[in-house]
């Protein structure tokens, strides 16, 4: 009887192992789906340290770095998340000589349309295999969409934006320009031309211009790339593989953007114009549009003008109260609006050898954080963007955002017409185009605001160097 119980014992307490085994197997599940690791509870693993280089991405983006690491960590004790920060100016040429010298940060704060440039040079790093199907289900489809090459994932999206002008309200309503309707409906390049002519204002030797847009620095490229894509040329290739900026719609770009400042409606000093410069002039008076503007700066020039009421030293030199107005940019050549959608995001890279598997999963952890949940809503209500996530989504319900309905209204119907991801492009055509912009694309351009070359002899020069670098049937020929 003795030996029947101790049997039965044993089979009992065999019983609640075998289930306590299983409950836990199953709670880790639960928790691997409902935390950013994959594949693993929050406590596992080794110590490891990811490392990431960040710019300001939101107003108060930068100033959250040391919770943001402390939070991370306490998730997961085993991690550590350590964040460099660098400045719109310097994270560009901080990254690309980490890239150079072989050895990148983890996770790079940048546009997914440099996905292309750093992936010819080998070092970024795909995390399709370790991303679990809840965190990929968390993002939106569209901004997913645009971290992507072929199938595979090179970050992960932490917003998704338009590139639109923005407005001074008194001043366009000053000039009889009903910007509510332009909002809605969009407007030609000659109906803005003519609009921004009559912001031009001059008081004394003092010229308040219509339009400025910043064309210096890591801005040399927005201008013409935001307006190309209205001009017909949505993508740098057609849908069959051809170059598109030999389109004879891109001549007449040139000629219609230089013209604007020939018309006296932009400064003659337009390709000195970085992008501090271009705000600085649109809080001070000195602009009736500006560009490119996302939708943070309606809370910037918020910020500005509680300062300026408050009086008290802080806010931008000369700065005057500001209602921003959210503008979309206008079509060229009669082309349909082709508003250019910013995806930016956590890029993934590696060293020259590959990441062990958990530290790859790590890195995974690490993106997801910052692009998901309490961290991608608050950078995302900083920013006045819509969050992407639905975590974010969650996080959000109760924040306050203090934003104008009709720029909501204004950046909704841009979106409907936003251009959309390309994955199909094949990297080293994208590599070369970057290229061709940086070497021919961006100096051209300058000189050509500067007035010391013709738009003819840009037009002509990207020519040659396209059909050199694409050959003769690689470009548009209409």
């Amino acid at each position: 009887m003795k030996r029947k119980m101790r049997l039965i014992t044993s089979v009992l307490a065999l019983t609640m192992a075998t289930s306590a085994l299983t409950a836990c197997g199953s709670d880790t599940k639960k928790d691997a789906a409902n935390t950013p690791a994959p594949g693993k509870t929050a406590d596992a693993g080794a110590k490891d340290t990811i490392t990431a280089l960040l710019p300001p991405v939101s107003p108060n983006f930068q100033k959250t770095f040391d919770q943001i690491s402390k939070e991370f960590t306490e998730k997961y004790p085993n991690l550590t998340l350590k964040i460099e920060p660098a400045s719109w100016e310097d994270v560009k040429q901080k990254l690309d000589t980490q890239v150079n010298a072989g050895s990148p940060p983890d996770i790079a704060f940048g546009g997914s349309e440099t996905i292309p440039k750093y992936l010819q040079q080998g070092l970024l790093m795909d995390i399709s295999d370790v991303i679990t199907p809840e965190m990929s289900g968390d993002y939106d489809k569209t901004p997913l969409e645009y971290m992507k090459k072929g199938n595979a994932l090179y970050g992960l999206p932490a917003y998704m934006e338009v590139h639109a002008l923005g407005g001074n309200k008194e001043f366009l309503e000053k000039a009889g320009i009903d910007w509510k309707k332009i909002q809605q409906n969009g407007w030609t390049y000659d109906e803005f031309r003519e609009a921004i002519k009559k912001g031009v204002v001059k008081e004394g030797d003092k010229t308040r211009y219509g339009f400025v847009f910043a064309t210096k620095g890591v801005a040399a490229i927005d201008y013409l790339a935001i307006m190309a894509k209205n001009a017909g040329m949505p993508h740098k290739f057609t849908k069959d593989m051809k170059y598109a900026y030999t389109s004879k719609n891109y001549l007449g770009l040139l000629k219609d953007l230089r013209q604007l400042i020939d018309d006296g409606s932009m400064p003659k000093e337009l390709s000195s114009v970085d992008a501090g410069k271009r705000w600085n002039m649109l809080l001070t008076g000195q602009t009736m549009v500006t560009g490119k503007g996302l939708a943070v700066f309606e809370n910037s020039a918020k910020t500005n003008n509680a300062k300026i009421k408050a009086n008290d030293g802080s806010a931008v030199k000369d700065s005057i109260p500001l209602d921003y107005i959210v503008l979309p940019a206008p079509t060229f050549q009669g082309a349909k609006a082709s508003s250019s959608t910013v995806v930016d995001g956590y890029l993934t890279f590696r060293g020259k050898k590959d990441p062990t598997a958990e530290h790859k999963a790590n890195v995974m952890k690490a993106a997801y954080f910052l692009s998901s949940g309490k961290v991608a809503a608050t950078t995302n209500n900083d920013l006045f963007a819509a969050q992407i996530t639905q975590s974010g989504k969650k996080e959000a319900a109760n924040m306050k955002v203090d934003r104008n309905p009709d720029n909501i209204a204004a950046v909704e119907n841009m979106l409907k017409n936003a251009t959309p991801a390309r994955s199909d492009i094949p990297t080293e055509l994208e590599a070369k185009a970057i290229k061709l912009e940086t070497e021919v694309i961006i100096p051209k351009l300058q000189a050509v605001l500067a007035g010391e070359l013709k738009p003819e002899a840009m037009y002509e020069a990207v020519k040659a160097a396209a059909i050199q670098t694409f050959g003769a049937d690689g470009v548009v020929k209409d």
